[in-house]
């Protein structure tokens, strides 16, 4: 199942990280780990934030892929289902049977 992953890095960690040089190599180790289907990087909440879209089979799989973000930034992680347009189509028919139920 496709997630949509938000890393927050609080600003003391990364500020560490980028005075000895390895906030950008530690990010990309970490990726190339996890193999995103895509990942962007800007600020949110004043703090290094990355969003992340990955694919998670199993839930089982969701504490390996946070506990590096956890261990080498002090990171929050959230995951976040995400949908395709393709994926939303599908769904049309059950929201319609939502319309008839609930109204």
């Amino acid at each position: 199942m496709r997630f949509l992953m938000k890393v927050s890095i609080p600003v003391e960690a990364g500020n560490k990280l980028v005075r000895e040089g390895t906030l950008g190599k530690t990010i990309g180790r970490v990726l190339s780990e996890l193999k995103p289907e895509a990942a962007y990087f800007t600020t949110d909440g004043g703090k290094r934030t990355g969003f992340i879209v990955a694919d998670i089979k199993d839930p089982y799989q969701m504490p390996s892929i946070a506990e590096p973000w956890f261990l080498a930034f002090d990171a929050g992680v959230e995951f976040h289902p995400a949908m395709t347009p393709e994926d939303l189509q599908k769904a049309g028919p059950d929201l319609a049977s939502a319309v008839k139920t609930y109204g």
